[in-house]
């Protein structure tokens, strides 16, 4: 119960930590080697392994959605601290730079740690929703919306 507790209590810290790119405190507590998979075919999708391809990530998020706001509805906890699973379930919204309309999505992470540390975090969300956005920030601009998934 407590040890769930810390976590989840860490888990809504790393939500924060995004929504106020804070880059450096939301990768803090993942593993070197960590495994980050994002649904899609698009400038934030794909697959990266390492500490450093998921905060360049997290900054090209950033760039492209400069006002994202994720809302944590529910996060669930299992396992001890030698092979937890968190599902968090959340909710994002962004103004779109075209000023017409905003992004909205919904979706769960998938998050494995070990011995407190990430070793895997997956994204489930309506990739399409996210490429219709992301379109939208490339064509007022943000050339990097249109990029290549960042790999590593």
């Amino acid at each position: 119960m407590v040890y769930a507790m810390i976590v989840k209590k860490k888990i809504r810290q790393s939500f924060d930590d995004v929504n106020h790119h804070r880059w450096d405190d939301a990768v803090k507590d993942m593993a070197p080697d960590v495994h980050h998979r994002v649904s899609g075919t698009h400038a934030l999708g794909g697959e990266r392994r390492g500490k450093q391809a998921v905060r360049r990530w997290f900054e090209r998020m950033g760039r492209v959605f400069p006002t994202l706001r994720i809302t944590l509805d529910e996060v669930w906890v299992t396992g001890g601290p030698w092979n937890t699973t968190v599902f968090a379930r959340w909710r994002a919204s962004e103004a779109l730079l075209d000023g017409r309309g905003r992004y909205e999505n919904r979706g769960l992470h998938v998050f494995t740690l070990k011995w407190g540390k990430v070793r895997a975090l997956e994204e489930y969300f309506d990739s399409q929703a996210a490429d219709r956005a992301l379109t939208v920030q490339a064509e007022c601009g943000v050339a990097e919306a249109a990029a290549e998934p960042i790999a590593g």
